[in-house]
């Protein structure tokens, strides 16, 4: 049995590599996806022929090439480096969206912003219609503030 795996270790060092990317997306910290990067060159060392101790050491040293020269660059380009990057709904603030369901006088309704809903309250107490095209311009919890343009 061990015989068969090591014969195919292309294939459990492939697995290893797609496991990787899958997790890379969950994270998105492109540090994960440099063990994939390693497992593919473990992939190729495996196919030439090399024995297992190759294997794990390309895969370790084109792992930790990746994590200091490729991580890096892919911040630099793919993030931009922004130190205070709004997420999640922080993001909002600025965008605009359209109104779905009115949003009435001390009450709430709801805006579309990107497909997705978000319950809304208006910034001065006054009626929006729906249709209305609105600007986010505060939060608290998961409902936004919104004013009409």
């Amino acid at each position: 049995m061990i015989d068969y795996f090591l014969a195919n270790m292309w294939q459990i060092w492939a697995v290893i590599a797609i496991v990787c990317l899958i997790l890379e997306l969950s994270s998105g910290d492109f540090f994960i996806i440099c063990f994939s990067i390693g497992a593919v060159f473990a992939i190729i060392s495996a196919v030439l022929g090399l024995s297992i101790y190759w294997q794990i050491f390309i895969f370790a040293i084109f792992s930790l090439l990746s994590v200091l020269f490729v991580r890096p660059v892919a911040l630099r380009y793919l993030h931009k480096n922004e130190p205070n990057k709004p997420s999640n709904a922080d993001a909002l603030l600025g965008r605009t969206g359209r109104v779905t369901e009115p949003i009435i006088v001390g009450g709430n309704g709801y805006v579309q912003i990107d497909g997705d809903l978000w319950k809304a309250v208006s910034n001065n107490d006054t009626e929006i219609a729906a249709g209305t095209t609105v600007r986010v311009i505060g939060r608290e919890s998961t409902i936004i503030t919104v004013e009409t343009l």
